[in-house]
């Protein structure tokens, strides 16, 4: 083997080693992982209650469909076991807004566009780490949709969309710190 060829090695090697090292130190450390989340290692249980309802406007199925997305989101991207009362973490929501809304006028004054906007205030409590407390905040999102359709045939579409974004604004401010 050429000197060239020994060094080319060596440094393959010592750039694998420090590779190895890096993973071992960011993955032993226990603060971050890989889902993107920034949970203390003593931090093993979130409690996340029913979501309330609490908009005007009235849709009888959002509540569940937003606290079971909410469930299986820190269910399938943190180890946390999910208990009923006094997790090491508390998330309480409850959906303030669901409003539609015209957002485009044709020439003869008729919507040809309409908003659906749900709006969510969160409480999240850390209780081994008050700092990371996060209180009364809102989260909201929106779908528009052409405003000939009626909000019956494409709410459930709209709001699978909607809860989505807002369950992953939600898991991003509260365990992931974005």
């Amino acid at each position: 083997m050429s000197h060239t060829s020994i060094r080319n090695v060596f440094h393959a090697g010592l750039r694998a080693v420090v590779a190895a090292l890096a993973l071992c130190l960011v993955s032993s450390c226990g603060i971050y992982s890989f889902s993107g989340t920034s949970i203390q290692p003593d931090v093993k249980t979130i409690t996340i209650p029913y979501v309330e309802y609490k908009a005007l406007r009235v849709n009888p199925s959002l509540s569940g469909q937003f606290t079971e997305a909410l469930q299986e989101k820190f269910r399938r991207l943190t180890s946390l076991e999910q208990v009923d009362t006094d997790g090491d973490l508390e998330l309480v929501c409850e959906i303030t807004g669901y409003d539609v809304k015209a957002t485009a006028v044709t020439a003869d004054e008729m919507a040809s566009q309409s908003r659906l906007t749900v709006t969510v205030k969160v409480d999240f409590t850390n209780k081994k780490y008050p700092e990371d407390n996060v209180e009364n905040k809102s989260f909201s999102a929106y779908e528009d949709f052409d405003a000939t359709l009626s909000l019956d045939s494409v709410e459930a579409t709209l709001c699978e969309t909607i809860v989505e974004k807002i369950v992953e604004d939600v898991f991003n401010a509260t365990v992931a710190q974005w």
